[in-house]
């Protein structure tokens, strides 16, 4: 079956997030690659001995669930690594910006929404803006994990990334907002314009 192959980011010097963190956190990046690889190159072998013995069907059935993660973890990274690449930039006064203020009544309010979900949601996982196609709209969602909450349908415009990993080796725990605040100063908000123009396409 026809392999992954893993993208490469061009990720200039960051405000807050070290390029140390970036190097490890594309390590893991790669690892989603690998990890989704190795699920299609095995699963038809291992669906083979099922039918010699049941018991393998509970197997390959597990390993189809850990494919949603590993697939997920592999294109939600996609989508955070682009979105730092080039340099920060603002958001233009453009289409996804007056979709934006259309949905939440202004940009500045999804902004305060967006990175209050971020901070303040328990657990690991991300914050993400969506558009869906079907109804013209914007949604912002957390997943759980990788996919535990992926919205049907529906487009990541921008994903952040919550995990410890892509924050505590430059924030420590408590340093959280910090990191959610860094992160958009950071961002290439081109990038997501360029995400949101592709979906009307």
């Amino acid at each position: 079956m026809k392999q992954f192959t893993p993208k490469t980011f061009n990720i200039p010097a960051l405000k807050g997030i070290s390029a140390k963190n970036i190097e490890e956190h594309l390590k893991l990046y790669q690892g989603y690659v690998n990890n989704a690889n190795k699920i299609l190159e095995k699963t038809p072998e291992y669906s083979q001995w099922s039918e010699k013995d049941p018991f393998v069907t509970y197997f390959t059935n597990e390993l189809s669930r850990r494919f949603t993660f590993e697939y997920n973890g592999m294109r939600n990274h996609e989508v955070y690594f682009a979105s730092l690449e080039g340099g920060a930039a603002a958001i233009s006064e453009g289409a996804l910006k007056a979709k934006i203020a259309e949905t939440w009544g202004s940009f500045d309010a999804w902004l305060a929404s967006f990175k209050n979900m971020a901070a303040t949601t328990r657990g690991i996982g991300w914050a993400v803006l969506w558009y869906d196609a079907k109804d013209d709209r914007l949604l912002t969602s957390w997943i759980d994990e990788q996919h535990f909450g992926e919205l049907n349908g529906c487009t990541m415009i921008l994903g952040l990334d919550m995990w410890e990993h892509s924050y505590v080796a430059d924030y420590q725990p408590s340093g959280k907002k910090n990191y959610v605040e860094d992160f958009f100063v950071n961002l290439n908000w081109s990038v997501i314009e360029k995400n949101f123009e592709e979906t009307k396409r």
